[in-house]
């Protein structure tokens, strides 16, 4: 018989329901991710280096990391000064905040997307206000990674906060005693605590940026050389017909979520979402 990672045995009374989990994980998930390693090898390594050395390719590549560079650091910091006052602090309206700052996991990407169009873009709000000083965020750079951090951003914040609720104030209260600031107390006591949240969050919010495709879509206007993100190349190139391309880069950037998930998993174990 064989152990599971849970303590449970593996017998011939359990066979059945692992059987099943195999059989619906099958098609859902393993035949479609080796699919476009099969079909991204298939003209063999030359190939595949070609349609991943073009331009555009490469752009979407660098011009990916970037932003997930940029918004995985943001909202490191961002994140984590709003999960201290969440959790430490006691305000009216701290219960309807929290939901506020949740809210982009339960809200469509697209939704999210048209949202910061309706409120940045030539005709928004802001985005009319901007237009004198000759500011679009929109269709630029900083609208994709604005779009990003807005989705993102409840990652690092669920991530960071239970930690800190979790955290028992007789350390900080241990320090003030000592004559520790509130700035002394929060680098020394609370950030260390915080560590694994903190390498966790940020690399759960580099994935999530890695492959976002709705808001960025809307945002961006998917515009080649530009703003163009390697999911929204993917897309445009199986709209042109060039599926071997799409394929290719697809391979590319799942593989390269494999080596950011192998690492989160390395990490925290099993608890990786």
């Amino acid at each position: 018989m064989m152990r599971g990672t849970t303590g449970r045995n593996i017998s011939g009374r359990n066979a059945l329901p692992l059987g099943l989990l195999v059989l619906v994980l099958m098609p859902l998930l393993l035949m479609p991710i080796a699919a476009v390693f099969i079909f991204a090898f298939r003209g063999g390594p030359g190939a595949f280096l070609r349609a991943l050395s073009s331009q555009d390719a490469q752009f979407a590549f660098r011009f990916s990391l970037l932003i997930a560079f940029a918004t995985a650091a943001i909202n490191a910091f961002v994140g984590t000064f709003a999960a201290y006052v969440l959790s430490k602090y006691r305000f009216p309206g701290k219960r309807s905040l929290t939901i506020m700052v949740n809210l982009p996991v339960a809200i469509p990407t697209v939704v999210i997307g048209t949202s910061l169009l309706l409120l940045w873009g030539p005709i928004g709000l802001l985005g009319q206000m901007l237009q004198p000083l000759g500011l679009q965020p929109m269709f630029s750079p900083v609208g994709v990674l604005l779009a990003h951090l807005v989705v993102t951003f409840p990652y690092m914040l669920g991530t960071i906060k239970p930690l800190l609720d979790e955290l028992e104030s007789t350390y900080e209260e241990a320090a003030y005693t000592i004559g520790a600031s509130r700035w002394q107390t929060f680098f020394h006591i609370i950030l260390p605590a915080l560590r694994k949240g903190l390498f966790t969050g940020t690399l759960l919010t580099f994935a999530h940026s890695l492959g976002e495709f709705g808001a960025t879509v809307l945002v961006s206007g998917n515009l080649r050389l530009r703003t163009q993100t390697a999911p929204l190349f993917i897309f445009a190139q199986f709209e042109a017909g060039n599926i071997e391309t799409a394929n290719a880069v697809a391979a590319a950037l799942a593989l390269l979520s494999f080596v950011l998930f192998f690492f989160l998993f390395r990490y925290t174990g099993e608890r990786v979402i």
